[in-house]
């Protein structure tokens, strides 16, 4: 059904494209980024701005989940924006990590953590143990960060940026 509703998105935004009297360039570059999405739908990623995003089903370490990401041609998620994190679901591992060095944190393409959601009291070492990775804990609340070991297993969301 998804699918479905996917190939019918496209086609109504390809007879728009062509229907609005827009220059030939940019009908086609509107028409490559379409298809380039639709091929994500079909893998079931999940369309938001201008990325597709991938949420597991089953649940790996942190590290297991990002080479899945990197094998799927993404990364795990890095977060820009409140309005990406509000559609964050629980228990799910992102992009951030401070393994590198404990407590500078940065996001999987090195990029330093500027804006963050942390959860009150986090980021916090539980019980002395090394907590270098990040999850989202409650997708009800806007500050649902929570650090946790990079060994236990978790669901996980990968981010590929879509545009020409």
């Amino acid at each position: 059904m998804c699918v479905l509703q996917a190939a019918l998105n496209i086609s109504l935004r390809l007879a728009l494209c062509d229907n609005q009297g827009t220059k030939r360039y940019d009908c086609n570059i509107c028409k490559n980024l379409i298809l380039s999405k639709f091929h994500y739908y079909q893998q079931e990623w999940v369309d938001f701005n201008d990325s597709v995003y991938y949420i597991s089903s089953i649940k790996k370490t942190w590290n297991a989940s990002r080479d899945d990401c990197l094998k799927k041609g993404a990364d795990l998620m890095i977060i820009n924006s409140e309005e990406e994190q509000v559609q964050l679901k629980d228990n799910m591992w992102i992009g951030l990590t401070d393994s590198e060095t404990e407590g500078t944190w940065k996001w999987v393409d090195g990029t330093p953590l500027t804006t963050s959601y942390w959860m009150d009291g986090e980021p916090y070492n539980y019980d002395l143990k090394e907590e270098d990775c990040v999850e989202v804990k409650q997708h009800e609340k806007k500050n649902s960060w929570n650090d946790k070991p990079c060994d236990l297993p978790n669901f996980w969301i990968c981010e590929k940026k879509v545009s020409l």
